[in-house]
């Protein structure tokens, strides 16, 4: 059976590589906004739809909510970000102050670190004396070990950025029949939005082990859930 390896192992694809160093994925704010832009669009439409609303609302409202709603999700996504650099700034700040203070508990941590991971005896020491030398390094240890975080974090801009265009990009998709003027534009808004949730899905199974069909029925079945709901209080409303 051949086997496919993602990386070139030779010594200097290897030194390149680890040159480039790690670049943080904008994926996550991607799918966030994309998901969040059909199914809150969708919603809106499907709402309007069975409350008996015309179609000029269902622009009104929409375009409204792509605009407002995808600057919040982008706003909030950006002052999340911001807090997660704050929270590493903080963080470093203080193990920096705790290896000024006390290094030898510092590096017993450090030594504890390791040999919860199978290191020990001589192996052991000199590798706490080679971390420990820069502090840099030594203080980069301690924030992912100690406390879980992330070598790097998604810039605040760029992850508010992501989310924005997402979510425009997929909230307006609901909107496209109305804008047309086509006939039976609910069904064609419904049909279009969830095709577009199956694909979001599925290019998120390239990120992931989960199967390209699983993964885009998952999101599919998230949208028609939530167009369902909308329509469903939108008949109740309008019985109401």
């Amino acid at each position: 059976m051949l086997r496919i390896v993602e990386h070139d192992h030779s010594p200097d694809a290897i030194r390149t590589r680890l040159a480039e160093g790690h670049r943080p994925s904008y994926l996550r704010d991607w799918i966030y906004g994309a998901i969040d832009g059909g199914v809150t669009t969708l919603a809106v439409v499907s709402g309007v739809v069975g409350g008996g609303l015309p179609a000029s609302v269902i622009l009104i409202l929409g375009t409204a909510n792509v605009v407002a709603d995808g600057f919040s999700m982008a706003a909030s996504n950006y002052a999340g970000t911001r807090a997660e650099h704050e929270e590493r700034h903080h963080l470093e700040s203080v193990e920096r102050r705790h290896i000024d203070q006390d290094p030898d508990g510092e590096r017993e941590e450090i030594r504890q670190i390791f040999s919860a991971n199978g290191i020990d005896g001589e192996d052991l020491e000199r590798l706490v004396t080679a971390v420990t030398a820069d502090e840099q390094r030594w203080v980069r240890l301690m924030l992912a070990h100690e406390y879980g975080l992330p070598s790097n974090v998604r810039h605040p801009l760029k992850a508010a950025a992501t989310t924005f265009a997402a979510f425009t990009v997929c909230g307006l998709i609901p909107l496209a029949p109305y804008v047309i003027g086509a006939d039976e534009a609910f069904r064609l808004a419904v049909v279009l939005t969830l095709v577009v949730f199956f694909l979001v899905g599925a290019a998120k199974s390239r990120f992931s082990s989960i199967s390209w069909w699983r993964s885009g029925l998952e999101t599919l079945a998230i949208g028609a859930a939530a167009a369902f709901m909308a329509y469903a209080v939108g008949m109740l409303l309008r019985a109401v």
